[in-house]
């Protein structure tokens, strides 16, 4: 029986899964986790990736003391962050989509090729911290003049394992640079910005190999991890899915990129999945309720805080996407600041993220059905998100919808499915 490995790395913590098809599903087994999360260095918020690596590599060695014979891994991660490179070694540091260094180049950017254009060309959402901005900044900040190429969080992961350089397709589409026509880097948006060439290479689709590592494959899943999670939902039917982790990514398979201006006025996303376009917008996830927690309560179990959260009557509604839940000092501060009065207890801080989580959901899927031209009866909800039945029991009576919620590791089991094919097909 063949054996699998999915490294899948969220923005707080990783974990390396061991797969295996039986009876005609994938059975998992984890093997290793470990935490994750943005590091402070001088004012900036950044990604410690020699951490990063080590824990991969440690992953890796615990899965084959547990299966010595391991046919191939993958890296997922989430997207937008990527490496330079200066050759073989990397530019550090390596800054987290969080930190603010975009803020002061998007307006130059815009000046150089309008957001409606962008938009017209890639179907990518607006986000301040989409690859294009951040390569932006670090071009006027003259970090590119020693670079060879940069290479996204999970491709330089797996290029430090097997050796080799690439490039995958869904992780790519996340950056705001790639041709919603071609699935190719889009070389008029690189001259218009004044970036080098040099960097943009063709893009691979998931289930390429790689390279090897200690004698196991190494090959690129849908390496950025909705694209992953995506996979590993077992729909039976065309229907909504929300990956509902930090963030909260909801939207519905399409054959083709939207990329009319009722799709770029609500600020929905096409990005890339295997075989079919992710029609999809990002959404402020389980990152209010985290970082509440961390401020107002560490030690409190989450069955707790959901069920005082539940029996409060605080009904007042905050905007999730507002800028200001983005990188708050403090979240609990954030909140005050858009709610007419604060919550007289703690409690009631997490009922206003949850309902107001679950009014966002519902927008979101108005502004879908209307774009598409397509109604749905049914949410497949995946992620840390779905062990929620507070908020899924919100969700189902906001939009109206059937809210199936599986409690599954659908990114792993996404990455995993990738690579059983891959090898079917060997």
């Amino acid at each position: 029986m063949k054996h699998y490995l999915a490294i899948d790395i969220g923005a707080s913590s990783g974990r390396h899964i061991l797969g295996w098809p039986e009876d005609g599903e994938i059975r998992t087994r984890e093997v290793y986790r470990f935490p994750n999360g943005v590091t402070e260095q001088d004012r900036h918020l950044t990604w410690d990736i020699d951490a990063l690596e080590a824990h991969v590599r440690a992953g890796i060695d615990r899965a084959l003391d547990a299966c010595p014979e391991i046919e191939s891994l993958s890296v997922d991660t989430w997207g937008v962050d990527y490496v330079l490179m200066d050759h073989n070694r990397p530019i550090l540091p390596c800054y987290a989509y969080r930190d603010s260094r975009t803020e002061a180049v998007i307006e130059e950017v815009h000046g150089k090729i309008p957001f409606p254009e962008l938009y017209r060309r890639t179907g990518i959402q607006f986000q301040p911290f989409n690859t294009l901005y951040q390569l932006y900044a670090d071009k006027l900040a003259g970090r590119l003049d020693k670079a060879c190429g940069f290479l996204m969080i999970p491709e330089y992961l797996m290029y430090r394992l097997c050796g080799v350089k690439s490039h995958e397709y869904t992780n790519a589409t996340t950056g705001g640079m790639v041709s919603a026509r071609t699935g190719e880097y889009d070389p008029e948006i690189i001259d218009a910005l004044g970036l080098p060439k040099r960097f943009f290479k063709s893009l691979q689709q998931p289930g390429t190999v790689i390279g090897t590592y200690r004698g196991i494959k190494a090959v690129l899943c849908a390496t950025h991890d909705t694209g992953s999670a995506v996979e590993g939902i077992p729909m039976a039917e065309d229907a909504l899915y929300l990956s509902s982790g930090t963030w909260s990514l909801l939207g519905v398979k399409t054959p083709a990129p939207l990329t009319d201006a009722a799709s770029m006025a609500a600020n929905w996303s096409n990005e890339g999945g295997v075989g079919y376009n992710r029609y999809q917008k990002n959404i402020m996830g389980m990152w209010l309720v985290n970082r509440l927690r961390a401020e107002l309560c560490p030690d409190t179990p989450w069955d707790e805080i959901t069920a005082e959260a539940e029996a409060k009557h605080f009904d007042h509604l905050v905007d999730v996407s507002d800028p200001i839940f983005l990188a708050p000092e403090s979240m609990k501060a954030a909140f005050d600041a858009r709610l007419p009065h604060p919550p007289k207890c703690t409690a009631g801080y997490f009922r206003c993220a949850y309902r107001s989580l679950a009014r966002s959901y519902a927008q979101a899927i108005a502004e879908l059905e209307h774009n598409t031209g397509r109604t749905f009866s049914a949410l497949y909800i995946v992620g840390g998100g779905a062990k929620n039945s507070f908020l899924n029991r919100l969700t189902e009576e906001a939009t109206g919808k059937q809210v199936i919620a599986l409690p599954i590791e659908a990114t792993a089991l996404g990455n995993l499915a990738i690579q059983c094919k891959i090898s079917k097909e060997d």
